[in-house]
C-alpha cells in the first residue's frame, strides 16, 4: 500500500534554500551582509564629521549629493563594463576600490586631517566603486543559482539591504560617540574583508557575450526598449518612487501633524525600513506566486494605497503602521522586480539592466522628494502626501491596462 504524502505546509518566513544549496551564494551573501553594516556605519559617520568641521546642515546635506551624482552617471556605464569583463574580477576591483577608501577616512581621522573636500571626494569615489560593484555582484547571482531559486535569493537580498541601511547608521553614530570617527571607518575596512574573501572564492564571471567584444550601453538601452515586460518593471517603480514618496516631508509633518521633534522624525524614517525588513522576512508565500508582474502591480497599488491613508491620519502609531505597510509591499515589489530582470534578460545584458536599475533606485526617490517638496509648497504637506499616494494608485492602474502581457506573464514561462 503506497503511502500518502503529507500536503506541504504553507511557508511563512524566507526560504533559506539558496543559502543551502550554493556555498558561493553563502559566502557572497554573508559578506555582503557584514558589508552593508560597515558601509552604513561609514555613511553616518562622514555626515557626522562634515557637520563637525562645518557646522552647517547644508554642507552635511551635501554628502548625499555627492554620493547620488556619481551612482547615476557611473550606474549605467558600470553595468556596460559587467557585461564585458569576468565579473568577478570587476566586483573585486570595486569592492578592494572602497576598502582602500575607507581605510584613507580612517588614516586621515587618526592624523587628525580635517577637510571637508576630501570627505567629500571620498564620498564620490566611493560612489563610483559602488557602481562598478552592484551590477557585477547582482549578475553573478543568476550563475551561481537555478532560476527557481532566484526569488528566494532576491528576498534574502533585501532582508541583507533593509538590515544593514538600519543597523549601519545606528551602529555608527553608537562607536563614533564612543570611540571617534577613525573606529567607524577601520570597522568599515575590516568588514570589506567578508565580501572580498566571498568574492575571491567564486569562478570566474565572464559574461555569456555574443557579437561585439565590448557591451555598449546604448545596446542595453536598446535592448529594454523592445522588452516590454521588462521595461514594466521600471514605469511601475517609478509611480512608487516619483509620485508617492513622502520622505522629504518627515521633518515638517512630525511638528505639524504629531506635535513631534527630531526623534518623531527618525520614527517615520525608520517605519518604512521596518517594514522592508519584515518584507524580506516573511517572503515565504511568494514562492506560491507564478505571476510576477500581477504581484508587483498590485503591490505598487498597495504602495501608494498606504502613503494616502498615511497622509490623511494625525495618530502617530497608526502613521507608522501604515508607513511600515508601504514598506513591506516595496519590498514585495522590488524582490518581483529583480526576479523578472535575471530570470528573463539573457546574461549578457544582466549587468546593463542591472545598472539602469542602480539609476532609477539611485534617481527616483531623488526626484520623488522635490516632487513632495514642491506641491507641499504650493499647497499642503497632506495635499502631497494624500494625493501622491492616490496619484500613484491611479497611475498603476493605468499602466495595468495598457500592459496586458505584464499582467500575464508567467514565472514558469518568463518572456522579457
Amino acid at each position: 500500500m503506497s503511502e500518502v504524502q503529507a500536503p506541504e505546509r504553507p511557508r511563512v518566513f524566507a526560504d533559506l534554500t539558496p543559502l543551502r544549496t550554493s556555498v558561493h551564494y553563502r559566502r557572497l551573501w554573508l559578506g555582503n551582509s557584514v558589508t552593508w553594516v560597515g558601509q552604513g556605519m561609514t555613511t553616518l559617520a562622514v555626515s557626522l564629521q562634515v557637520y563637525a568641521i562645518t557646522r552647517s546642515t547644508f554642507s552635511a546635506g551635501l554628502v548625499g549629493l555627492f554620493a547620488l551624482i556619481p551612482l547615476v552617471v557611473f550606474g549605467l556605464y558600470g553595468g556596460a563594463i559587467a557585461d564585458t569583463v569576468d565579473r568577478r574580477k570587476l566586483g573585486l576591483a570595486s569592492a578592494g576600490g572602497s576598502a582602500v577608501l575607507s581605510a584613507a577616512l580612517a588614516a586621515a581621522a587618526f592624523a587628525g586631517f580635517r577637510n571637508v573636500w576630501f570627505l567629500y571626494g571620498i564620498v564620490a569615489l566611493q560612489a563610483v566603486c559602488a557602481a562598478l560593484n552592484a551590477p557585477a555582484r547582482s549578475s553573478m547571482i543568476p550563475r551561481l543559482l537555478p532560476p527557481e531559486q532566484l526569488r528566494a535569493a532576491n528576498a534574502l537580498n533585501a532582508m541583507t539591504t533593509t538590515f544593514g541601511t538600519l543597523v549601519g547608521p545606528s551602529l555608527g553614530g553608537l562607536i563614533v560617540g564612543l570611540a571617534g570617527y577613525q573606529a567607524a571607518y577601520t570597522i568599515d575596512v575590516l568588514a570589506f574583508a567578508a565580501s572580498l574573501y566571498a568574492m575571491w572564492r567564486l569562478p570566474k564571471m565572464l559574461p555569456d557575450r555574443t557579437g561585439a567584444k565590448r557591451a555598449s550601453v546604448l545596446d542595453g538601452l536598446r535592448f529594454l526598449a523592445t522588452r516590454p515586460n521588462l521595461r514594466m518593471t521600471f514605469f511601475s517603480d517609478f509611480c512608487a518612487m516619483i509620485l508617492a514618496h513622502p520622505r522629504a516631508l518627515f521633518p515638517a509633518v512630525a511638528v505639524l501633524w504629531f506635535g513631534g521633534d527630531a526623534g518623531t522624525t527618525g520614527l517615520l524614517v525608520a517605519a518604512p525600513a521596518f517594514g522592508a525588513l519584515l518584507g524580506g522576512v516573511l517572503s515565504g508565500w511568494q514562492g506560491r506566486i507564478r505571476h510576477h508582474g500581477q504581484a508587483i502591480l498590485l503591490s505598487v497599488a498597495a504602495w501608494g494605497t498606504a502613503i494616502a491613508a498615511f497622509g490623511l491620519t494625525r495618530n502617530l502609531w497608526l502613521g507608522l503602521l501604515l508607513l511600515a505597510v508601504a514598506g513591506y509591499a516595496d519590498t514585495v515589489s522590488m524582490i518581483f522586480r529583480n526576479t523578472m530582470m535575471q530570470v528573463a534578460a539573457p546574461d549578457e545584458m544582466r549587468g546593463r539592466l542591472q545598472g539602469v536599475f542602480i539609476v532609477v533606485v539611485a534617481g527616483g526617490p531623488r526626484l520623488g522628494d522635490f516632487l513632495a517638496g514642491s506641491v507641499a509648497d504650493l499647497t499642503s504637506p497632506a495635499v502631497a502626501v494624500t494625493g501622491g499616494g492616490l496619484a500613484c494608485v491611479l497611475a498603476i492602474g493605468l499602466l495595468a491596462l495598457y500592459a496586458k502581457g505584464f499582467r500575464r506573464y508567467d514565472a514558469e514561462n518568463p518572456t522579457a
